[in-house]
């Protein structure tokens, strides 16, 4: 993809080798980036939470990243997007992190219409996302794609974004 900026990046399942990059790119990121994406102050991505993120259960997540267009191990990470399927099997949370470098350039909504389509594909209900409520471009983008708002009563400053991905009409038996 090209971004307005004339740079390019490749979107692109997250792999194993990103988990060195994203620990190295972490320091560039803003406290308010962070605390967006993992909704609360974070000062350093560890070792295993790196291998965590980039470790994925193929049957119940699914993440892309948005990075320089080398091999992973070696590209620079500058935006996440992740889903995965919760307890419930019928219903995904996702979560999305571009960097203030490339933001406002169309790449969230690409990220995110990928998300759905995941989602779509594995037949889930809904996807679902914990989103702040100053955070007006993901909210913005989110009712744009079709994603509700709704207030989160035990954790002010949250509101849940949720995007019904099968027809209820077509569920609904004839009377």
């Amino acid at each position: 993809m090209r971004l307005s900026n004339g740079r390019e990046v490749l979107i692109r399942p997250i792999r194993p080798q990103d988990a060195e990059p994203l620990r190295a790119g972490f320091p560039l990121l803003q406290p308010d980036e962070v605390r967006q994406r993992f909704l609360h102050a974070v000062k350093e991505l560890s070792p295993d939470t790196a291998q965590r993120l980039t470790r994925l259960d193929p049957r119940t997540e699914f993440a892309l990243v948005a990075a320089e267009p080398l091999p992973p191990g070696e590209a620079l990470v500058g935006a996440v997007a992740r889903a995965a399927i919760d307890e419930t099997g019928r219903n995904a949370e996702f979560a999305i992190l571009v960097s203030h470098f490339i933001a406002g350039m169309g790449l969230g909504r690409r990220l995110m219409t990928r998300l759905v389509k995941w989602a779509r594909g594995r037949k889930l209900d809904t996807l679902y996302g914990d989103v702040f409520e100053h955070n007006h471009a993901m909210l913005a983008l989110a009712r744009e794609l079709g994603f509700e708002r709704q207030h989160l009563p035990d954790t002010p400053g949250l509101v849940r974004v949720t995007l019904q991905l099968q027809d209820r009409k077509a569920e609904r038996r004839p009377e």
